[in-house]
């Protein structure tokens, strides 16, 4: 069942999403050369206890998983697609794509975001991966219009990332939010418009486009930290996420900065 969340719940779903933006501005300017991944996350959980926040992560068991997620956010560097697990043996690069994924609850209310950044120079296919996949998020959330369906997201996603040249990652999607860190409805990264749940007022998703430089097909770590989530050809892979409320007037954007 699609949740629907009152006004006053995604006012604070708002205030929430604005603190974990501020938190994913201070990770990204800290994932700089010679910085490890576990560096990041010792950033991630002293900012969230400053803020008097839940790092809703660390401790998630998914069904899918062989233990719960031990950390407070999920970093993925190159070729790892999702959900990479903080280690002091990551150490960033030049040229790295860095993925930082964060999950947060305030006030007993849960937010989802992500961003990727460069480090350092990267390379000219890398920045147009990231940009590609930046302006992929603007044009789902664009499309998540009440009235519409589930299938616009997903159609004006594929529709972009394809016409740049690069491929939407399948086995993985976006989601609902709100109550739980994973809701109904289901929200891939591909589809066709007109199709899917309808999107109607007060529901909340996570909007979230992973897009590839080569192709769709992925490899789940399972035979080694369970978590990690890699492009098969090996080709670098970039994400970002929001946490979007649909409104009378449209979609409203819950993880901006005030």
């Amino acid at each position: 069942m699609i949740t629907k969340k009152t006004p006053e719940e995604i006012t604070r779903l708002r205030t929430g999403g604005a603190i974990l933006a501020g938190i994913l501005k201070e990770l990204a300017a800290a994932a700089v050369a010679g910085a490890t991944t576990l560096d990041l996350d010792d950033l991630a959980m002293t900012l969230v206890e400053g803020k008097g926040v839940e790092p809703v992560l660390l401790g998630y068991h998914p069904s899918f998983a062989p233990h719960p997620y031990p950390a407070a956010v999920c970093i993925s560097v190159n070729n790892c697609v999702q959900h990479g697990i903080p280690s002091a043996d990551i150490v960033l690069h030049d040229g790295d794509v860095v993925n930082i994924d964060m999950t947060i609850g305030y006030e007993g209310l849960i937010v989802d975001s992500g961003i990727t950044v460069g480090v350092g120079k990267v390379d000219e296919e890398s920045k147009k991966l990231i940009a590609v996949t930046r302006e992929a998020l603007v044009r789902g959330v664009k499309a998540a219009q009440p009235g519409g369906h589930i299938g616009d997201i997903s159609a004006a996603i594929e529709s972009y990332v394809k016409g740049e040249g690069f491929s939407v990652v399948e086995a993985l999607c976006g989601h609902g939010v709100g109550y739980a860190v994973h809701e109904e409805p289901t929200i891939p990264n591909f589809g066709t418009a007109g199709t899917g749940p309808l999107i109607e007022v007060g529901h909340v998703y996570a909007i979230e486009p992973i897009v590839n430089v080569g192709k769709k097909d992925v490899v789940f770590d399972d035979a080694g930290d369970g978590y990690s989530v890699y492009t098969k050809d090996g080709s670098f892979s970039a994400h970002f996420e929001h946490t979007v409320a649909i409104t009378e007037n449209g979609p409203l954007i819950l993880t901006q900065p005030k």
